[in-house]
């Protein structure tokens, strides 16, 4: 008889992407003939813009991007981040400090297992991108969530944060604007919270993956750039995958400090080494470029966000505010949880979001998956024909209910 398979403990504390779950059933469904609208994937809808695509065919024809390079990104690529940082976000930074990386998340990998520990604690402000406290737990460490609501714009202060504060707080998770919500910090909110943070001696990793999809005027500011004692500590991680329409790409980045670099550094060479050469002469390309290509992207985002906003909030049960950045809409629909749909009855937005899928054939993620029971997370990162008729039947469905 075979010895019985194990897997290990680190490995079974992880919970399957529950985007991606929603996502694969959707296109299962859709591959199968079904007519599927899905506002699952949080990614854009767009070709990656011809000129990056041309840079990386002329790369594939280059030898020297046959091979091996270094495992913490080709120089040139290096350069153009600390570039484009300092362009964006007005910091400084060394190539040096910088590692390339298979995408952003590998960038939360790389700095989450470097700089937590077995039992050290990560506040983790909810709703929150489902991938963070599943990394944590990874690594060892504890996720401690901060709850936000609508109410308050899903953002934390320095009071809300504080009671979550003990010995064992490692690291702060910060983003904006933020995937599930759209919430942006504004410039004196994040300037309150570095300089809280900064007080309390606390690490903060950075998620700047959505920092250009901004809207009405606002723009997103780095907390690295409202506290030097904080950039001293802290971790940026970034990509080109959700400006530049480049997520199948797999190009990301985390700049940190001289010693995190170092031992993130060592991890990458053990476990990847480089990554794709050609992906990063296309992310070259990009970062080299000025924003014209990426406009016209945001303009049809700040289009379809206003119409599935005002779709969605005139929907009775559902509560919506506005969101200010990345392309995803979140509302509230806990009293859609008090009614009947046919002869079926739901106790929660996991189970609504299944009856959402099988009934009226759209695909959304339930607020479950990013520690918000009682909401929906719809991406508008999708044609706008396909957007306004998946939003009516969402109307049509919440239209049918009873009680």
């Amino acid at each position: 008889m075979p010895s019985e398979i194990r897997i290990s403990q680190r490995i079974t504390r992880v919970a399957e992407s529950a985007t991606l779950a929603i996502d694969a059933k959707a296109k299962a469904l859709s591959a199968a003939g079904i007519d599927i609208i899905g506002f699952g994937a949080g990614e854009p809808d767009f070709p990656t813009p011809h000129f990056i695509v041309e840079a990386a065919a002329r790369a594939t024809s280059d030898p020297k991007n046959h091979h091996y390079t270094a495992a913490t990104g080709l120089p040139e690529l290096k350069e153009a981040i600390a570039i484009k940082t300092l362009r964006d976000s007005g910091l400084r930074y060394e190539p040096s400090q910088i590692i390339v990386t298979n995408g952003a998340k590998h960038a939360i990998f790389n700095t989450i297992v470097t700089m937590v520990d077995e039992g050290d604690e990560v506040l983790v402000p909810s709703p929150f991108w489902t991938t963070y406290p599943e990394l944590v737990r990874l690594a060892g460490g504890v996720p401690i969530e901060i709850p936000t609501t609508h109410e308050n714009g899903f953002k934390v202060t320095p009071a809300t944060i504080e009671p979550y504060l003990t010995k064992h707080t490692r690291l702060f998770l910060h983003v904006s604007p933020s995937n599930p919500t759209g919430a942006l910090y504004t410039p004196q909110e994040t300037s309150e919270l570095a300089t809280f943070l900064a007080d309390h001696d606390v690490a903060v990793m950075a998620d700047e993956i959505y920092e250009h999809l901004t809207y009405d005027g606002n723009r997103s500011t780095s907390i690295f750039a409202c506290s030097e004692a904080l950039k001293e500590t802290g971790v940026i991680v970034n990509g080109v995958a959700k400006t530049y329409a480049m997520t199948g790409w797999r190009i990301g980045w985390m700049i940190a400090p001289p010693p995190v670099t170092k031992a993130a550094a060592n991890l990458q060479s053990q476990v990847t080494s480089n990554i794709s050469n050609v992906s990063q002469r296309a992310a070259l390309a990009a970062l080299t470029a000025d924003l014209s290509a990426v406009q016209p992207m945001i303009d049809a985002f700040d289009q379809r966000r206003r119409t599935m906003t005002s779709m969605l909030s005139s929907i009775e049960g559902v509560d919506l505010e506005l969101p200010q950045g990345a392309f995803y809409a979140f509302p509230y629909v806990g009293d859609l949880l008090k009614k009947r749909f046919g002869n079926q009855s739901v106790t929660s937005t996991m189970e609504l979001a299944e009856l959402l899928l099988d009934q009226a054939k759209i695909a959304v993620v339930p607020g479950e998956a990013f520690g918000a029971p009682g909401y929906l997370r719809f991406s508008y990162a999708l044609a706008e024909a396909d957007l306004v008729e998946g939003i009516k039947r969402f109307t049509d469905f919440v239209n049918s209910a009873e009680g």
